[in-house]
């Protein structure tokens, strides 16, 4: 076809969804040749137009504009600085727009306003519903915020919401629903007092009574004290929550108060006035930088106090990142045409779920801490929790539709947060769906070296999710001192073993004579399968094949290849032939499977074969991708004529598609062919990865392999896991030395569905 003639089909294709009613948008064609721009732009660009003028909601099928959001302000209310102007407050706006990109990939315009008036902010902004999504109104002085996103929500027909009321409202509510479940108090018996009368205090007051706080219990302060039904010129949000509680000052409100929300100025709250507050207080002092009491000043003066801040320092932060990111994810998702109170209580529900699930190590690791537990330290998720994406967000989207604002309707919830992990390029979307198919399918894992704190909490979160029921081999003593140090009590109730010990005797000698009898030709001795039943690696080895535990993890102190040798020698391989292992990298164009990394110094053709054909089996059977294989080579299909290496490529890739003719595959080739279809099919049309680039790569020697893999590991934005081992009898899985919890715990999920299919 000739380069100036553009294809109706694929012209629209440019910025096709593809697969509706999901996240996923433009680009979906490259732009670096004139064929390619042609298709973004004259002449190709014509037909989405045509198409979206017969339909103005084919633009949400041809443009961006279902995932871009604008962050707007006048800059007449910065957080801290005041009135700024607009120009002063494109800083904020643009660092708004970083948040709604890294924690839930949506695309922002900041737009800054020359319009202090309301009117001509407020036509301002309904001019723009074209472009946008949804509007994220921020840094809006009160009362005029009210009344502007009161007039766009009502004449818009996309989601609008002001940040600054909401956000704080969002999470606090959150907050307050865990600190009363944590101290035992119900929200309607709950006496509230509230320092501030601004925006974000006025919606986080309305929240709580939406939440099942009695109104009759709140007292709400401003400058001048007491805000009472008695007070002139009192304006219309003030007077709704007037009180005629006979209070007049903060210290006098605060007086066996439940709850205290500070969204006022720093220090304001002295030690004698929360002395003078209820039992077990909940004290929420969110002004910022400086809170209304000293985080360290709280805890001194009161042990019992349930304490949240505005600060990243202290526990509990009140962080509008929880929500707003995630609120407009659900709601771009599902078209929604506005952000109702339904769709607010979803996302406060589901933060408050969300702070008593277990809390993954990299939650813990991003702040140096070594556990996260529900309670009086932590009642509110961290921002940095990834799990906030697939729990809010799709929360929200549930409200809308249940509410009827939804365009667009999400079939099938599991699948659609599985494409919110997706859609954020971590690719741990697999290792999700491996957790949920091991839990609650409990298998025996035997830890040979318990006495490691990465493996002890590993294994105590593992078991927490159903996924094993761990046994701890070392001794008993030592492991269960490091079980109380680091309280992790609930591994005190597991089996643990000391192979050495006087009550393994008869165990270790049963295990012995079996080793003795399979090996007695091979020359092993009784007193030497004694010696060896006195070690820990073995013995782990020998529960395993003798069906005492399911699965073993070993080598958090030693080598790989030691720490894998009794498994071989034990166990033993699949008809005898050499075992091989591979490392699942996830990348953001999608999970990567490379071979040999760990074992096979110099493989033979054989070899290349039969660890290609292992790296297939482990791909198809276990992970259920199709897989498409590249033997690479520093060489493309014999260009090197004397290359001994790409000789060997080529000469297993003959004998792989005799025995699997269906299988794509294709050697020797380097590595950009192999990962570039594009380059492929213009250089080598007749390659089965033309249309598709490859997902393993098996390599020529370990050398190659092992660094390839620690150039991504360093330099690309990927997660490893790993090493996986191929070819076991019975399942078995060696650590890296220094292994993380979270790397332990993916060799968990692992070994337990290698179990399953044992």
């Amino acid at each position: 076809m000739p380069e100036n003639i553009i294809r109706k089909k694929d012209a629209l294709e440019y910025h096709e969804n593809p697969i509706p009613g999901k996240i996923e948008v433009v680009p979906t064609k490259k732009t670096k040749t004139q064929r390619d721009l042609s298709l973004a732009y004259s002449p190709g660009v014509a037909d989405p137009c045509t198409e979206i003028a017969e339909n103005p909601e084919d633009v949400y099928k041809y443009t961006a504009k279902g995932n871009l959001v604008g962050v707007i302000s006048n800059g007449t209310a910065v957080l801290g600085l005041g009135d700024i102007g607009p120009e002063a407050s494109k800083p904020v706006m643009e660092g708004k727009g970083v948040l709604f990109k890294i924690f839930a990939g949506i695309d922002v315009f900041d737009i800054e306003v020359n319009a202090k008036d309301p009117q001509k902010f407020i036509e301002a902004v309904k001019t723009l519903e074209p472009t946008f999504g949804g509007i994220n109104l921020e840094d809006i002085k009160a009362p005029d915020c009210f009344e502007i996103e009161t007039a766009l929500k009502k004449e818009m027909n996309i989601p609008v919401m002001h940040d600054d009321q909401h956000g704080t409202a969002i999470i606090s509510g959150a907050a307050l629903i865990n600190a009363a479940e944590i101290i035992g108090k119900d929200l309607k018996d709950l006496k509230v007092v509230v320092s501030g009368a601004g925006a974000s205090a006025i919606s986080c007051i309305k929240i709580f009574f939406e939440l099942g706080v009695d109104p009759k219990n709140a007292i709400v302060c401003d400058s001048r004290g007491v805000i009472r039904t008695d007070r002139d010129n009192l304006s219309g949000s003030k007077k709704e929550l007037a009180t005629d509680i006979d209070v007049n000052t903060l210290d006098e409100a605060l007086v066996d108060a439940d709850v205290f929300l500070g969204l006022s100025r720093g220090n304001l709250m002295t030690p004698e006035m929360l002395l003078s507050m209820a039992k077990d207080p909940i004290v929420f002092a969110l002004a910022n930088p400086t809170p209304e009491i000293d985080y360290q000043l709280a805890m001194n003066t009161r042990s019992d106090v349930m304490m949240a801040t505005g600060r990243s320092d202290h526990p509990n932060q009140v962080n509008n990142v929880l929500g707003f990111p995630y609120i407009f994810r659900g709601a771009l998702d599902v078209r929604a045409t506005e952000i109702n109170e339904e769709m607010k209580l979803a996302c406060v529900r589901s933060i408050a779920a969300l702070a008593k699930e277990p809390v993954p190590e990299t939650v813990t690791q991003a702040y140096n801490v070594d556990r996260l537990v529900f309670g009086r330290d932590y009642f509110i998720p961290k921002p940095l929790d990834t799990r906030l994406l697939t729990t809010v967000a799709p929360a929200v989207a549930q409200a809308a539709m249940d509410t009827g604002v939804a365009k667009s309707e999400i079939d099938d919830m599991e699948a659609y947060k599985e494409e919110l992990v997706r859609r954020m390029g971590t690719g741990n979307d697999i290792m999700r769906r491996l957790g949920v198919k091991a839990r609650n399918v409990r298998k025996k894992v035997v830890f040979a070296e318990a006495d490691n704190p990465h493996i002890l909490r590993a294994a105590r979160i593992a078991m927490d999710e159903g996924i094993i029921d761990p046994i701890l081999l070392g001794r008993r003593s030592r492991i269960r001192a490091m079980i109380e140090a680091l309280e992790l009590d609930e591994l005190l109730n597991v089996p643990i073993v000391n192979p050495r010990a006087d009550e393994t005797n008869e165990v270790r000698e049963r295990y012995a004579k079996i080793y003795y009898e399979r090996r007695q030709r091979e020359g092993a001795t009784i007193y030497e399968a004694n010696d060896l039943m006195n070690k820990r690696s073995y013995y782990a080895a020998m529960m395993v094949e003798q069906g005492d535990a399911d699965a073993l993890i070993s080598g958090a102190h030693r080598n790989y290849i030691s720490s894998l040798a009794p498994a071989l020698r034990v166990i033993g391989t699949v008809d005898n032939k050499s075992i091989a292992t591979m490392y699942m990298v996830l990348t953001k164009k999608g999970p990567l499977f490379l071979a040999d990394t760990t074992m096979i110094e110099n493989p033979t053709t054989e070899e290349i074969v039969e660890i290609t054909e292992a790296v297939v089996k482990r791909v198809k059977d276990f992970f259920k991708i199709d897989p498409r294989v590249a033997l690479l080579s520093y060489s493309n299909f014999g260009s090197s004529k004397k290359g001994v290496d790409s000789n060997k490529m080529k000469k297993a890739r003959q004998i792989i598609k005799e025995r699997n003719p269906q299988l794509p595959v294709d050697g020797d080739i380097q590595a950009n062919f192999a990962l570039n279809p594009d380059i492929t099919k213009e250089s080598f049309p007749f390659s089965d990865l033309a249309d598709k680039g490859a997902n393993v790569l098996v390599f020529p020697n370990l050398s190659a392999a092992n660094i390839a893999l620690n150039l991504l590991d360093e330099l690309a934005d990927a997660t490893l896991v790993g090493p996986i081992v191929m070819g076991m009898k019975k399942p078995a899985h060696v650590l890296q030395i220094g292994a993380n919890v979270q790397q332990i715990l993916d060799m968990i999920t692992i070994a337990n569905l290698d179990a399953q299919q044992s």
